[in-house]
């Protein structure tokens, strides 16, 4: 009998603090197969459960500046700020065509270059 292959799944972060963004899911929407099951908010604050003792959150939803309250971390995945800001950050700045990039890499050199368009930011 063949052996099943392994799952790889992804470490959760077990905290998180005020002002981190995440990706959430509402668990519930999600089994049941409900669109809008899932979204990005920001940490507002961790508490512990009165019966349980887990600590759960609460976020403000960013699409709606909604606020959800007692988020389980087990369905929350940290956004870092490298992932957010890769587009930029490897923009082929080389490329003559603009539309090789992406709209954030566009509308950052836009900004910085608004003024002189003959220089490029310091490289950090």
């Amino acid at each position: 009998m063949a052996q099943q292959p392994r799952t790889q799944t992804t470490p959760t972060q077990t905290s998180y603090k005020k002002g981190d963004i995440v990706l959430f899911r509402d668990v519930e929407r999600f089994w049941l197969g409900k669109p809008g099951h899932t979204f990005v908010g920001r940490v507002e604050r961790a508490w512990r459960h009165a019966d349980t003792g887990k600590v759960l959150y609460d976020l403000t939803e960013l699409s709606g500046n909604r606020a959800r309250a007692g988020i389980d971390p087990d369905y929350m995945r940290p956004l870092p700020a490298t992932d957010a800001m890769h587009d930029i950050d490897t923009a082929p700045l080389s490329e003559p065509d603009t539309g090789a990039m992406t709209p954030a890499a566009v509308a950052w050199l836009r900004q910085h270059l608004g003024q002189d368009s003959s220089t490029l930011p310091a490289q950090r």
